[in-house]
């Protein structure tokens, strides 16, 4: 059974969850030792291609998926032939496997690589694989002249020609990026911050909406890599009228939080844990909780390609899209790796 993001992961207080972490803390100290053996002891293999890693230091909910997509665009316009790598969370093809959403489901592939496959304009060529190197390898053969992998910070086994870690830059509210610091499952880091960042060349900050200016503190301990300002913006405007909104991402209460300053007319909202698989109880229960106000229903993309097909006709898929600020910066960061 999947267990929803716990909210006071990402407070810097929490003084209502302290007996829960002082229970969780002695299993965060074995994640941690773990997660820094593996990588000590690993052998990383070159692919063929160079592998650009979009990452993070987080469980989920960092942006990871639009960046991934907004750097192959961005490789694309420079004449790169960029190809997708995803472990396909979800699905249940261990791979290499190129995607075709023609045939594919979310239940072969995971719910991100078929959204990214079948994206506007065809989307781009996208891999799952268990194996990250081979799934890289399988890229490399197929013409890659790069590829873009979706999450691997803390994954050794295939060699990186450049590391970006995204963070969440939403600091209001008493809302911080890496809670307090403490590792899973005592907070939500994948390992110490420190450590980390050690092994990225750069920094991808997502920027909420209303907020212009990073967070000074955070700033600071992100330095001295570059980092990158980037911001997920509506590719559409939200549907018009009331709307019930469901959302089974890292960190839901964001999704609902961009529909309203969106201008949705949200007249609720249901989280999920992330990665969700709807069955036909649940959406029945949305949709009936949805005709109580005489609303429509609206998720986001990742959410959608996880419907059964004959519910996304009654769903609408709300797209977001990660914007750089500054792509000569992107360039020179890409430029490091020969890109």
């Amino acid at each position: 059974m999947k267990l929803k993001t716990p909210e006071w992961w990402y407070r810097r207080e929490t003084r209502d969850m302290p007996r829960t972490r002082f229970l969780l803390t002695p299993v965060s100290w074995i994640w941690a030792a773990v997660t820094a053996r593996r990588i000590a002891r690993a052998k990383p293999e070159d692919p063929g291609a160079p592998v650009i890693c979009v990452g993070n230091v987080t469980l989920g909910g960092a942006g990871k998926t639009p960046v991934v997509r907004a750097l192959a665009e961005r490789l694309a316009a420079r004449g790169v032939a960029a190809h997708l790598l995803s472990r396909g969370y979800g699905g249940r093809l261990e791979g290499p496997v190129r995607v075709d959403p023609a045939i594919h489901t979310t239940a072969e592939v995971g719910d991100e690589p078929l959204m990214l496959a079948q994206g506007a304009g065809g989307g781009f060529p996208v891999w799952v694989s268990r194996d990250r190197a081979a799934g890289a390898r399988a890229a490399a053969a197929a013409g890659a002249k790069a590829v873009v992998m979706d999450d691997g910070h803390q994954n050794p086994s295939v060699r990186k020609a450049l590391s970006l870690v995204v963070v969440d830059g939403e600091t209001r509210n008493g809302e911080w990026p890496f809670g307090d610091g403490r590792v899973f499952p005592s907070g939500p880091m994948r390992e110490p911050l420190k450590a980390g960042l050690a092994r990225a060349d750069a920094v991808v900050l997502l920027m909420p909406p209303g907020l212009d200016t990073p967070d000074p503190e955070l700033l600071a301990m992100l330095a001295p890599r570059p980092v990158l300002l980037a911001r997920l913006e509506p590719a559409a405007p939200p549907p018009t009228g009331p709307q019930v909104g469901f959302a089974g991402v890292g960190k839901p209460w964001k999704v609902e939080r961009a529909l309203a300053e969106a201008g949705c007319e949200l007249a609720d909202f249901a989280p999920f844990p992330d990665h969700f698989a709807y069955d036909e109880a649940t959406l029945q229960r949305l949709a009936d909780r949805a005709a109580q106000f005489g609303a429509g229903l609206v998720t986001t993309e990742k959410d959608w390609v996880r419907l059964p097909p004959a519910w996304r006709s009654r769903v609408t898929a709300w797209p977001v899209r990660a914007r750089f600020a500054d792509e000569a910066a992107v360039d020179a960061v890409l430029a490091t790796a020969g890109l």
